[in-house]
């Protein structure tokens, strides 16, 4: 009875899986705040990538991890057609073609040694315009990779726009854009600072948004789509339900949600300790993403919950 009257359903297609890929190494290495999750070598990317297609997820979000000796100030691994990130690009699309939607996380975070998202002034301050600037040459090396859509997630003023026009001056208006239009500057990102290697010290409070506020996330909505945003997101999915729902209401565009790492951490680190049942909570976590009004998102276990759904 409860199958039959339920007012959401989740569906494999609804998921994007965010992958990592780490330059020099052999053999995909463990996340340790992550349980379950890798940094991937190109070869094991490639089967990844393969398995969530074969599960029916919609998606896959790269992410690329350099060595230390490759970062610097202006994260120009990050525009390297041979960097890591567009090498995964290439690599995915051989393996997948269009069968998958291929995306590539567009920032500076990995790539800069001081680990900001942005390229810094003489004072060491995030330089916005600078740094748009380099956000519009990496758009266009990562359509020229492969990228289907790309995600611009540094939370820069303007930054929409400007990656917009860039597509456009390459003749690739075919390459979409999924904002990252209201990030939170969040507790919950611990883990994922380990899974890009990231060189950040201090925080990003002066260019993600406060998560006391929420008239400030609309703002922000209002300038993405004004800017040319295909697709919006709200991210951390689990902590800013309420604000999802607003924008969901708000938009006639898709709307995604990315159940960050941290998330993802709580639930499988309760689950070892058996103070959970862990695929019960993960469902249900999943569940009220959608819920409240998220049409895809982005969860390290996309495949798994697919397979899951599959089977039903």
């Amino acid at each position: 009875m409860r199958r039959m009257v339920a007012e959401t359903r989740l569906h494999p297609a609804d998921f994007i899986l965010p992958a990592f890929v780490r330059e020099g190494v052999s053999e995909p290495v463990p996340i340790a705040a992550m349980p379950g999750v890798v940094q991937h070598t190109r070869d094991s990317l490639r089967k990844a990538a393969v398995e969530a297609l074969e599960a029916g997820v919609s998606g896959i979000m790269l992410f690329g991890v350099p060595d230390d000796a490759g970062k610097d100030a202006q994260g120009t691994a990050g525009t390297d057609p041979d960097g890591i990130l567009q090498v995964a690009l290439r690599d995915v699309r051989s393996e997948v073609g269009d069968d998958l939607i291929v995306m590539s996380d567009l920032c500076l975070d990995e790539f800069t040694d001081h680990g900001h998202c942005g390229v810094l002034d003489a004072e060491g301050r995030v330089d916005n315009d600078a740094t748009l600037e380099r956000y519009a040459e990496m758009a266009q090396v990562q359509a020229d990779a492969g990228a289907h859509v790309v995600g611009p997630s540094g939370m820069m003023d303007g930054q929409i726009g400007v990656v917009r026009d860039a597509l456009d001056q390459i003749g690739r208006e075919d390459v979409s854009i999924l904002a990252y239009t209201v990030k939170y500057s969040s507790a919950f990102y611990g883990p994922f600072r380990e899974a890009v290697g990231s060189s950040l010290q201090g925080d990003r409070k002066t260019y993600q948004q406060d998560p006391a506020n929420v008239r400030e996330a609309m703002r922000e909505l209002a300038l993405d789509l004004e800017e040319g945003a295909d697709m919006v997101m709200v991210k951390p999915a689990g902590p800013y339900l309420d604000v999802l729902a607003r924008v969901a209401d708000a938009v006639d565009v898709p709307v995604a949600a990315y159940q960050i790492s941290g998330e993802y951490s709580m639930i499988e680190a309760a689950a070892e300790k058996g103070w959970i049942d862990r695929d019960k909570a993960i469902l249900e976590a999943l569940t009220g993403i959608k819920r409240a009004g998220a049409q895809n998102i982005l969860t390290y276990w996309a495949t798994e919950v697919a397979r899951t759904l599959g089977r039903q």
